[in-house]
């Protein structure tokens, strides 16, 4: 049975996130060794890389293009939207790798691609698939890496949206959601409205004003999208006079707090880790409803047009030194196992500090997109967005 096969059978049987995260767990208590890293299959070439802003940086462009003799050509994104829409409009055509989230990879599905989607299946005897942490690899199936049968995403990283905010200006204990909504929050929260309409209806959830399920129910169908959602953004306008700052990509977030005056917001993890490691009173702090967890992948392009380059280049993050480089440079975790191995001390006390046993076993993660999920949303994060509160 092949991988992919094997992998659809688990994937059959049901996602389970207790693998997922127990598997992380292994692999950031250094386990076991990898497999030999294949050797690359195109020695010289261009590859045309399109990437999240942060994820491939100079200091692994440089020990690629070393090792192998392939020029890069990069190209960035600072949200999944963005990311689709460019896709959508060239055809895939232009790109040769990508790193889509796993649950908005249904998205790229189009008839008039090859296959008919904008990502081309892996052929896995071309990938070093047991450098992967094996949970991650399978139960990424169910959270949208597969299409009619075939595996279209690898896991690459993971990473959440908690709490960061200023210990100086604000003392938390028990850090919640409902945090980004208290007095001392007036004006000076930092907000991304598509996650801040999940985080506060944890929040919501939890102290039972906004049934929700866990906001699991936007998932079950639009009406409950509609109904959860619709609740959640009145309420969060009956509170808008916190609205400090609004947020969409990674630099954003950062400038809401250095020059927004924001002192606390729900953020990416990069956002809070980097901002501590400048000054140790900014913390990021995993919310007591569950923190917001995301997984994301590397993925090839059904039209591009330099294949062996692009297997080579998957090798190459798939490497536990490249893995531990990109968790140096972002602060986001590999899914490559021995990666941790090459972290530094920062980026293991950071992760220590974030990510004990409770918080690893009460992880909420990002489901498939559906296919009334984002444009309702979308809906909802205009009204925030367009609020006429003044605070």
């Amino acid at each position: 049975m092949s991988q992919t096969k094997k992998l659809q059978a688990a994937h059959n049987k049901g996602l389970s996130r207790r693998n997922v995260l127990k598997a992380g767990a292994v692999g950031l208590a250094f386990a076991a060794a990898p497999a030999y890293v294949k050797n690359a299959f195109a020695s010289s070439g261009e590859l045309n890389v399109f990437s999240w802003v942060d994820y491939v940086q100079d200091n692994m462009i440089q020990a690629f293009e070393k090792e192998t003799g392939i020029k890069v050509n990069l190209s960035t994104y600072g949200s999944n939207e963005e990311a689709e829409n460019k896709m959508k409009a060239s055809g895939g055509k232009g790109f040769d790798v990508l790193f889509p989230s796993i649950t908005n990879v249904p998205n790229y599905s189009d008839d008039t691609a090859p296959g008919g989607h904008l990502l081309a299946p892996i052929n896995e005897s071309k990938v070093n698939m047991d450098n992967l942490i094996s949970s991650f690899t399978r139960d990424s199936l169910g959270l949208g890496a597969d299409f009619r049968g075939k595996r279209v995403a690898l896991p690459f990283n993971w990473g959440t949206e908690g709490i960061t905010y200023n210990s100086d200006k604000l003392h938390l204990n028990e850090v919640s959601y409902g945090d980004l909504w208290q007095p001392e929050s007036k004006g000076k929260a930092a907000f991304r409205q598509k996650s801040m309409i999940m985080g506060t209806g944890l929040y919501l959830d939890s102290i039972g004003v906004v049934k929700s399920n866990r906001m699991l129910d936007v998932y079950k169908s639009e009406a409950d999208a509609r109904r959860v959602w619709g609740d959640i953004t009145k309420w969060a306008l009956g509170h808008c006079d916190n609205f400090g700052a609004f947020w969409n990509n990674a630099t954003e977030a950062t400038t809401a707090f250095k020059d927004a005056g924001a002192i606390i917001g729900q953020t990416w993890d990069t956002t809070g880790l980097l901002l501590n490691r400048e000054d140790a009173a900014w913390k990021y702090r995993a919310p007591k409803e569950g923190i917001i967890t995301w997984l994301d992948s590397v993925s090839l392009s059904a039209r591009g047009e330099n294949s062996e380059q692009a297997y080579a280049f998957i090798n190459f993050l798939l490497k536990p030194e490249i893995g531990g480089m990109m968790a140096n440079n972002t602060g986001y975790n590999s899914a490559v196992i021995g990666a941790e191995k090459f972290t530094s001390d920062i980026y293991k006390r950071q992760f220590s500090e974030v990510y004990n046993a409770d918080v690893l076993s009460n992880m909420w993660w990002w489901q498939k997109d559906t296919p009334w999920f984002s444009p309702v949303r979308n809906e909802f994060v205009e009204i925030i967005t367009n609020n006429t509160c003044k605070a």
